[in-house]
């Protein structure tokens, strides 16, 4: 892994937020017509309303495979995971629930959120083929911040239809697409991101 020693920092890790703190920035800021970022459109309030809704949703219908459990109880350092993220982020409301669920099976493993654009250096050192694509979750190793892993901003196979689409459109709308691919998470219910997680925390960490 590349050293990003200079970048995450104990300072760093003070400044983020737990899930509950995150979801109630969401909603104080909704509530004064505002999103997370410096864009306030009703476009991307829309967005992140749409998205409160998804978390919700998700906070209560995410289930975690025997397997799954069975890899992240197994896992015996402190880690801490985390996440570069912002309000208005269809893919982090479809992803960060489940994670969050996943990571409360060990008392080891913390969430943590980053907001992408207050934390240009360290997003621009996490790219998804030169895009400042999130959610971005980091794995960290508590005590000596090494990074362990990093995933995101979807599942691969999402990730490739995401690609294949820039490459040709085929006619299809962006607004359109954009319903195919939140049609794909509610059709997965997570079974992809899990089996990503799996692996990773089965090939790295266990």
């Amino acid at each position: 892994m590349t050293d990003h020693s200079s970048l995450i920092t104990r300072e760093l890790l003070d400044r983020s937020m737990d899930y509950a703190t995150y979801r109630n920035l969401i909603d104080t800021l909704l509530i004064e017509n505002k999103t997370t970022g410096e864009n306030h459109s009703e476009v991307m309030l829309d967005y992140t309303r749409i998205n409160v809704q998804r978390m919700k949703r998700w906070d209560k219908t995410s289930k975690i495979s025997e397997e799954a459990q069975s890899v992240v109880e197994a896992i015996d350092s402190p880690q801490t995971w985390l996440v570069l993220t912002e309000a208005w982020c269809g893919d982090a409301a479809q992803n960060m629930p489940y994670l969050e669920k996943l990571a409360s099976l060990n008392p080891l493993l913390k969430v943590r959120y980053l907001l992408r654009d207050e934390n240009p250096a360290l997003m621009d050192a996490f790219l998804t083929n030169g895009a400042r694509s999130i959610p971005k979750v980091i794995g960290l190793d508590e005590d000596s911040l090494e990074v362990l892993f990093d995933w995101g901003p979807r599942p691969k196979e999402l990730q490739d239809l995401m690609l294949a689409y820039k490459q040709n459109p085929n006619g299809e709308s962006p607004e359109d697409f954009k319903k195919s691919v939140h049609l794909w998470y509610a059709k997965n219910k997570n079974q992809h991101l899990e089996k990503e997680f799996v692996d990773l925390l089965s090939q790295k960490l266990v």
